[in-house]
């Protein structure tokens, strides 16, 4: 008998089998669900992370810069300027149309169609990418430039790039292309410092953007690419290449005619800028280190007004080189340093060294090198008040003093003659007993009386130079022979304003007051004078009155001249960084030719005055030298308080 199923059975198998594929299905649906609604928490959480410190773009739209510094020289050159420099505010409407026109063919042609993502550019730009296997295309708008430029940070990271779309979307929400754009013109980072359109317009070509030509837009929208290897000032070769491509674009976007961008071409001669020689770049970073001193810049742009006489800079920095790569290269000299003062103290030239480019090390202000015979009329000084005079005879001969017995420069003895003389023809042995004779301690007061503020010891070598110091600190101790016995502190700034013409400082007085008394002035010219007229210093005559020392350290290795006028007070090192020695290289050689171009230079056809006699007036004579700085102990409170002062004033 055949077996039957049961008609139920079947049903209820087919029941069950039913039962369990709607479970799974249902399941699965609940799941799905279930995963897309952590999905969309997770999604909202990570939004929210990146969301929680993105800036305030509000605030972020406020133009935020450091503040420039220009510095302008005595007679209205531009120096330096220092800081963000930003143009006027520009509006769309009010630029030529080709401007905001190469920018978009250049970098964005789809601006006014996407909603800041450009995915058919990000794609092309991909693609590019792996092609040439490496980065060669970017895909950001505009928009999302404005993005990272203005809100974020310049990080590389997934948060920062997620944080640059969500900024970008919300951009194109909350403001019109118009504005966009706007703020994109007006805040672009374009090179040299400069952020801006006008910045840029008024940096590279001296006119507002309002009214570059076609070749000049073309130019600033081509340095959106790379602004320092872009920009005129940097390589004219490269940006001309550059600017060419831009004036393409245009006209494969449809901006320009082929005819029309062959004919801006011709504007490269025009609008390219040459770059300004730069003058005075040791000058510039000493006085800018010296302005926070004077004043609290807070967020203000500051003008400051300095000493400097570019025209004499220029000539300064072409003599030095000039000597060197002359003369000074068959003497194995390397570097050198000048400075030019007025009686005053005003700097009037400061060559740091020969190569700005190669070391920004200052040799006027920093290097620290022995003066050799340069530092003797500070020992002539301390003989005269010590009752010597320079008719004084004092005989040229072996010295022996503790077993030290310093020879002169020449190894010859010329037995008697006047301490005049001796000064003039740079005598060591007689420097010596004029030291003996003074004192080293009144040495040392002298030498910190006139601003040398080098911790000095008081021993008979001083006579010598064999203490190390500044050529600022050298040649500014030797304005008090040019002045009349005043004191001179150096300086070089004159005055500093605001960005509304508000005056915030303006030097007033003068230095530290007389120093060198009245009756000691004259003969101290007299002898000096000798130096130049008849002495070592021949090389430095320059057809007017004036006065100086040579000086030639051990092994030749530092070579000095150091002089003046009624007008000036300049002084020439030359040396080698390292200390190598010279190949019989000495003050009264190359250092005095030097000084005697660049003072004839300073003077032009000024009238010729003579040196100051020493004959105080009735009001002079009650001026006298401080007598603290007489006594031991004083003197060396007082040079500590001289060091502090002239430490915040350089």
């Amino acid at each position: 008998m055949a077996n039957r199923q049961t008609p139920g059975r079947k049903i209820k198998d087919a029941d069950k089998s039913g039962f369990s594929l709607g479970g799974l299905l249902l399941g699965l649906i609940k799941w799905s669900a279930t995963l897309v609604v952590w999905g969309i928490i997770a999604g909202i959480l990570v939004a929210g992370w990146f969301y929680a410190d993105l800036p305030n773009v509000d605030d972020a739209l406020e133009a935020t810069r450091r503040p420039t510094v220009t510095l302008i020289s005595g007679d209205g050159q531009v120096l330096a300027a220092r800081g963000d420099l930003y143009g006027v505010p520009v509006q769309l409407a009010d630029l030529p149309a080709v401007l905001p026109n190469a920018i978009l063919a250049t970098e964005d042609r789809r601006f006014y169609s996407h909603y800041g993502i450009d995915f058919i550019g990000l794609l092309r730009a991909v693609w590019a990418n792996i092609r040439a296997k490496r980065i060669v295309q970017g895909g950001s708008t505009l928009t999302q430039q404005v993005a990272k430029n203005l809100f974020l940070t310049p990080e590389r990271s997934i948060k920062r790039k997620v944080q640059e779309l969500m900024l970008a979307f919300w951009l194109e929400y909350r403001f019109s292309k118009e504005q966009i754009l706007t703020v994109y013109l007006n805040r672009v980072y374009l090179g040299a410092g400069t952020y801006g359109v006008d910045a840029a317009a008024r940096k590279y070509f001296s006119r507002p953007a309002t009214q570059v030509s076609t070749y000049e837009a073309a130019l600033l929208a081509g340095l959106l690419k790379a602004p320092s290897r872009y920009n005129p000032l940097s390589s004219k070769e490269r940006a001309h290449g550059r600017t060419v491509q831009v004036l393409r674009n245009l006209v494969a976007a449809g901006y320009l005619t082929d005819a029309q961008a062959k004919a801006a071409e011709k504007g490269k001669r025009r609008a390219l800028v040459t770059r300004t020689q730069r003058v005075g770049r040791h000058f510039t970073d000493w006085v800018l280190e010296q302005v926070p001193s004077y004043i609290s810049g807070g967020d203000r742009d500051l003008t400051v007004i300095t000493t400097l006489d570019a025209k004499l800079q220029k000539k300064a920095e072409r003599y030095l080189e000039q000597a060197l790569a002359g003369e000074g290269k068959k003497r194995g000299a390397a570097n050198g340093a000048i400075l030019v003062l007025d009686t005053g103290g005003a700097v009037r030239a400061m060559v740091g060294g020969r190569n700005y480019s190669a070391s920004q090390f200052n040799r006027v202000t920093q290097a620290k090198r022995q003066p050799g015979s340069a530092f003797k009329p500070l020992v002539y000084l301390a003989g005269l008040e010590a009752g010597l005079k320079p008719s004084t005879i004092m005989t040229d001969a072996p010295v022996s003093i503790d077993g030290w017995a310093p020879k002169n420069f020449n190894g010859k003895y010329e037995g008697e003659m006047t301490m005049a003389q001796a000064l003039a023809r740079s005598v060591n042995t007689i420097a010596v007993r004029v030291a003996e004779k003074a004192g080293p301690r009144r040495i040392t007061r002298i030498a910190r009386r006139l601003g040398i503020n080098e911790d000095l010891k008081p021993e008979l070598s001083l006579a010598l130079g064999t203490a190390e110091m500044t050529l600022l600190d050298l040649t500014a101790a030797y304005g008090p022979f040019a002045n009349g016995g005043f004191g001179v502190w150096s300086f070089g700034i004159r005055e500093i304003r605001d960005g509304n013409e508000n005056i915030l400082y303006k030097r007033q007085g003068a230095g530290p007051g007389r120093v060198v008394a009245a009756h000691l002035v004259g003969p101290m010219n007299r002898m000096m004078a000798e130096v130049i007229n008849t002495g070592t210093g021949k090389n430095a005559r320059i057809g007017r009155p004036a006065a100086g020392k040579t000086g030639t350290s051990q092994n030749y290795r530092d070579a000095w001249f150091v002089g003046y006028t009624a007008d000036y007070i300049s002084g020439v090192w030359i040396g080698n960084d390292n200390a190598d020695p010279m190949k019989q290289l000495t003050g009264g050689g190359l250092p005095a030719k030097v000084w005697a171009r660049v003072m004839k230079a300073a003077h032009g056809s000024a009238a010729q005055k003579s040196l100051p006699a020493g004959q105080a007036s009735a009001s002079q004579m009650d001026q006298r030298i401080n007598p603290a700085l007489d006594s031991d102990a004083e003197a060396e409170k007082s040079g500590g308080f001289w060091k502090r002062i002239l430490d915040a004033l350089q």
